[in-house]
């Protein structure tokens, strides 16, 4: 049902499903209760109300569906951020550069393009740095993001399992022209990727 151009898209599908279906079976279950109270215990004007003692059964139960509900969010939530934090063993890593207004990529072997290439079924860290102002990496294709702030490095996980290309965004306001900060992310079958990468040290070494 859930299914996207890496597990972590289809993640993060899931948990906004899932707290979606939650808070809609909430809003259904209290908005009919209160409607079914308001019919069974109304009363005509001059009754003297009664005081109600507390149910012990009742209230805990109140107390723990939510406790649980709030805690499986949570832990959905934290396992997708764990995820996307997580640098495994072996990840392809590149160096990205976000300027005003435009980002750049600049691979191991030298080489420094516009669009990000990455092979298919591997773990990619981008190393991510600001040269002016605060500026944000978007793929909405694969649901991540993360700010690039000026003067601090970060980073970012991701495993494409799809080929294809996608859009890559700022996400955070830069200047003028943020609304054309835009590239692509292109995810290469990884016979095809290595061949451009040994292509890109090639062209390099004539250039030397």
């Amino acid at each position: 049902m859930f299914s996207g151009p890496s597990s972590h898209a289809a993640h993060v599908d899931f948990i906004m499903f899932y707290i979606v279906a939650v808070a809609v079976i909430l809003l259904i279950g209290i908005t009919s209760t209160m409607i079914y109270f308001v019919f069974k215990y109304n009363r005509k004007k001059g009754h003297k109300p009664q005081d109600i003692h507390g149910n012990v059964v009742l209230e805990t139960v109140w107390i723990v569906i939510p406790t649980i509900l709030v805690l499986s969010m949570f832990y959905f939530g934290y396992m997708g951020f764990k995820e996307f934090r997580y640098v495994p063993e072996g990840a392809f890593v590149v160096d990205v550069t976000a300027r005003q207004w435009q980002w750049q990529f600049k691979y191991d072997n030298g080489v420094t393009t516009d669009t990000l290439y990455v092979p298919v079924n591997k773990p990619i860290k981008l190393n991510l740095e600001s040269v002016d102002v605060n500026h944000s990496l978007y793929i909405p294709a694969f649901r991540i993001k993360q700010d690039v702030i000026y003067g601090r490095k970060n980073y970012m996980v991701f495993t494409p399992d799809e080929v294809g290309s996608f859009d890559i965004a700022c996400a955070e306001y830069c200047g003028l022209d943020h609304w054309n900060m835009y590239t692509k992310l292109v995810v290469m079958p990884s016979d095809k990727f290595d061949l451009w990468y040994k292509k890109g040290n090639a062209s390099l070494a004539k250039k030397q």
